[in-house]
């Protein structure tokens, strides 16, 4: 018997990461952008949970990171893509950190996770997401 989640987002990076790097493949330049963007797409999937952030992905999705919101201490959010997604930096205690690349309505998404932290760990929403 599990412990029920009330899941808020579920799935990988935003499709216009991968549109916007495919094209800059053109110039040999950006290539391992293009690599890394078709890596993501295929592998990288986000699970954003009323308890935890998770994040698979890895060679072949085979590694998996899990953070509760009462380690968490800041929420940074990066706009890319004209704002049509953007990154998360999430900061926890041990002062490691986790990004979440190309999130789709991120600014939605780390408001959440900054409200889920404020109220796990007592400290003031303005203080976790600056």
């Amino acid at each position: 018997m599990g412990i029920k989640e009330e899941v808020y987002y579920e799935g990988g990076p935003h499709v216009g990461d991968l549109i916007f790097n495919v094209l800059l493949a053109f110039t040999v330049i950006c290539l391992p952008l293009t690599v890394g963007a078709i890596a993501r797409a295929i592998w990288l999937r986000y699970r954003i949970t009323d308890r935890r952030i998770s994040v698979t992905g890895g060679w072949q999705g085979r590694d998996r990171t899990d953070i509760i919101y009462s380690e968490v201490i800041k929420v940074v959010k990066i706009p890319r893509g004209l704002g049509l997604w953007g990154d998360i930096v999430v900061t926890i205690k041990d002062g490691s950190r986790l990004e979440l690349r190309a999130m789709p309505d991120f600014r939605n998404v780390s408001d959440y996770i900054a409200q889920k932290a404020a109220d796990k760990t007592g400290r003031s929403l303005e203080a976790i997401a600056p």
